[in-house]
């Protein structure tokens, strides 16, 4: 590591911790050569894959834009922020495990309307709606019918 100062190549590690967070290593340095100290800190860099839009075009994954188009869904509906945030770290995990560097805009929605799908049927209907570009009524009310089979089949037996 080159001193900051005056530009050595020879550092000293004098101190090393983890951070409070446990996301990075803060270490101390002093240049064997103008004997000033200075710090450093070593973090993990992790890349999520490019997402390729419909019309081919390429975008960085923004959790911002995922969370916008989810609470647009969620809109006046009764689910929590913190769900709403597990939802999202969900998402980005299954893109970042996926070992993928580009991932198709279709790809991301399927996850999100996924999610959606457990937290608010409304707001899966929602999504869907807008997601899949329904061209009639009868393509919405398929979905309908999907998710009342999907609540049917989980309702306990009394």
């Amino acid at each position: 590591m080159k001193c900051p100062f005056c530009q050595h190549e020879e550092t000293q590690v004098i101190d090393t911790r983890v951070s409070e967070e446990g996301d990075s290593i803060r270490r101390r340095r002093r240049c064997s050569k103008c004997d000033k100290r200075f710090t450093t800190y070593e973090r993990i860099e992790l890349n999520m894959p490019v997402v390729v839009k419909r019309d081919g075009s390429r975008t960085e994954f923004d959790p911002a834009k995922l969370r916008a188009s989810m609470m647009l869904a969620l809109r006046k509906r009764p689910v929590s922020a913190q769900s709403i945030d597990r939802a999202i770290q969900s998402i980005s995990e299954k893109l970042l495990t996926s070992g993928e560097r580009e991932v198709s805009s279709t790809r991301v929605g399927e996850l999100v309307m996924r999610e959606l799908q457990k937290l608010d049927k409304i707001a899966y209907i929602r999504f869907a709606s807008v997601y899949r570009s329904f061209k009639d009524v009868a393509e919405f009310q398929d979905v309908i019918e999907e998710v009342a089979q999907d609540a049917s089949a989980q309702e306990p037996y009394v």
